[in-house]
């Protein structure tokens, strides 16, 4: 059988491979047989794949750690009804391979300066001088990290600049639906989007390829909504901004996930953020449906959708 270079996405069993992948996550494991083994998640652009490597030798996991790249041969298999890759080489990546890593993380489809400057556009639209002041001294604070954070660890935006693409779409949203619901205050709502989720940088421990090994101590502990909570009120007393004006941009954030199963103590008390909470979730579901039938074949259902109540999204035959 021939050896493919393919894109994780075309994988089938069987398939023989040698490509360029990224290490994810890596752990050496030891198998029955007491053998050493290293066990992988190895991705690129278009998904990922449990991987292992049974020609373990002393000191390859000091070698082969996540975020780094590397060239592996080796086949398709399935296990527990689900495809693994089993290499059978394995190498990291040098300079004459002439390959970048960002090439081989999922991106958002936006370079992230340019989302970045819609959203100080956005930020210029807003008129009332302490509301604009407050998420210019919040989002200033974070921007090294916003151009290549994630939106979430797992399901809506987890790639590398999703947290500005969840934000910059839901602006463009907001704003068409404002020239319907002409009663809607656009400097609440474009405040209210631009922080709802912006403490995520604090509440998960990302790294610059936008994959979050895991969540902060912070972010266990209080998580991103009571963060952001305290963002507001810590920019508010340094821009002297008042009271009620810090008071309302504090409840959107806190009551943006509307339930408080799902961390908010208050549902929306004011249009701005009832309108806020429904851009949310709107733009999380269609994320996940519109990744979902992109992996989907035209005529079949996709995979579950844990974020969507395991459901199934259908990839229709028809060509729009």
């Amino acid at each position: 059988m021939d050896i493919l270079m393919k894109t994780i996405d075309k994988f089938h069993v069987n398939d023989k491979v040698d490509g360029f992948f990224i290490i994810k996550s890596a752990e050496c494991r030891t198998a029955t047989n007491s053998k050493k083994y290293l066990d992988f998640t190895m991705g690129d652009s278009t998904g990922e794949i449990n991987a292992k490597y049974w020609n373990y030798n002393e000191g390859d996991e000091e070698i082969y750690k996540p975020n780094v790249l590397i060239k592996v041969r080796g086949s398709v298999t399935v296990w527990q009804n689900n495809m693994q890759f089993k290499i059978d080489k394995i190498r990291l990546t040098d300079e004459k391979d002439q390959v970048k890593i960002s090439d081989f993380v999922p991106s958002a489809p936006y370079e992230p300066e340019y989302m970045l400057e819609q959203i100080y556009d956005y930020i210029s639209k807003i008129n009332n001088r302490d509301i604009r002041a407050i998420v210019e001294n919040i989002i200033d604070s974070y921007e090294d990290k916003i151009l290549y954070f994630p939106a979430a660890k797992k399901n809506h935006h987890a790639v590398r600049s999703g947290l500005l693409y969840h934000t910059t779409t839901m602006l463009k949203a907001g704003e068409k639906l404002c020239e319907i619901y002409a009663f809607i205050n656009t400097d609440l709502l474009y405040a209210g989007v631009i922080l709802h989720d912006l403490a995520k940088i604090d509440e998960m421990d990302s790294s610059e390829l936008g994959i979050v090994s895991d969540y902060t101590i912070e972010g266990q502990l209080l998580g991103h909504i009571i963060q952001g909570v305290k963002n507001v009120e810590i920019a508010a007393q340094k821009v002297g901004a008042d009271k009620e004006i810090t008071m309302l941009l504090q409840h959107m954030i806190l009551s943006h996930h509307y339930e408080a199963e799902f961390g908010s103590p208050k549902k929306p008390m004011i249009p701005e953020a009832q309108m806020l909470h429904y851009l949310d979730i709107m733009d999380a579901s269609l994320y996940d449906m519109h990744k979902a039938t992109n992996e989907a074949n035209r005529g079949e259902f996709s995979n579950p959708i844990w974020s969507l109540e395991k459901r199934k999204i259908y990839r229709s035959n028809i060509q729009f």
